[in-house]
């Protein structure tokens, strides 16, 4: 299968690069304008093509390569900036997914599958939250993903064209955070490198569901063996305490550090978690990687590359 990876030098798309490599059975090319991912992120026998989703000329890339499948993670993913740029974030989080959907149209793809995000949810306390859950995202961020899927489903009923929604819990893993990929692992690994303490707002009780982006590739692949119309969570189904977090963040380290514990910020969800029923039910797996074992290689890998990560502005 052909298959146009959009946002393919970031984080998630590195990992997803390596897998594909390993198996063998796609060829790949990677669209993105790297103003988050680096081209080191890309094996060198994968061709990058340096250009932005939003810009028209990038029908021309479609029109010759005839591709069977797009991967689309090119995306704004910051939070705070979503709350900061509205404009931006939409910009290229809509705008940029309608150019490429209307390329997929004129251009015979066959299939998409689109990054989406836990954010869609907002703040819901009936968990494990599934797919059926009403959506009602507190960020921009969330609403243009939201929006997203939304588009997508029209495109599956408009035009035929197959379609999968992956709602991705909280990922971390390697590569993370280096040029504004970040989250709160990626935060802890940069501080705890440094030597320095520890900061967490509220008792450190609040849960999230960590996912680590080696089985997000997995996800992603097998998405492609889907037709019609799918969203599905791609998540542990397991609750992480932050307090829990930071004793993986201890053994991975091998030493101790102080946790400064502050006041709790306004708008934080206090619980998430995401059911993976659906996962197991479609894709047939369920991410498996143990949140020591991957905390292990992501901290190992922030102190093998730390120039890489402190060289870029926070």
């Amino acid at each position: 299968m052909k298959i146009l990876l959009t946002g393919g030098a970031g984080f998630i798309g590195s990992h997803l690069l390596e897998l594909i490599n390993k198996e063998g059975k796609h060829k790949v090319i990677v669209l993105d304008n790297l103003s988050t991912g680096s081209e080191e992120n890309i094996p060198k026998n994968i061709r990058l093509v340096k250009d932005d989703i939003r810009h028209k000329r990038i029908e021309k890339l479609f029109a010759e390569e005839k591709f069977d499948a797009v991967i689309h993670l090119a995306a704004q993913t910051m939070v705070p900036f979503s709350i900061e740029n509205p404009c931006e974030d939409c910009d290229i989080n809509i705008a940029g997914l309608n150019n490429i959907l209307y390329c997929c149209r004129r251009y015979g793809v066959q299939k998409i599958i689109f990054s989406s995000s836990a954010a869609v949810y907002g703040d819901n306390e009936n968990i494990p939250l599934t797919e059926e859950e009403k959506l009602l995202p507190t960020s921009f961020y969330g609403l243009t993903k939201m929006s997203g899927e939304h588009y997508l489903r029209l495109y599956h009923e408009l035009y035929g064209l197959d379609a999968t929604v992956l709602r991705f819990a909280n990922v971390y893993g390697q590569r993370q955070g280096a040029k504004g990929e970040g989250g709160v692992i990626s935060v802890f690994c940069k501080l705890l490198a440094q030597d320095k303490s520890v900061t967490v707002f509220g008792d450190g009780e609040q849960t999230r569901d960590y996912v680590y982006a080696g089985d997000i590739a997995l996800a992603l692949l097998k998405a492609l063996q889907l037709t019609g119309f799918n969203i599905i969570n791609i998540s542990t189904g397991r609750e992480t305490s932050l307090n829990t977090l930071l004793e993986a963040f201890r053994s991975a380290a091998g030493k101790n550090f102080s946790v400064v514990y502050g006041a709790k910020r306004q708008g934080d969800i206090m619980r998430s978690v995401l059911s993976n029923k659906k996962c197991a039910e479609l894709l047939h797996f369920v991410p498996s990687t143990g949140l020591r074992e991957g905390i292990k290689a992501t901290y190992a890998d922030y102190v093998k590359n730390i120039s890489r990560y402190t060289n870029e502005p926070d």
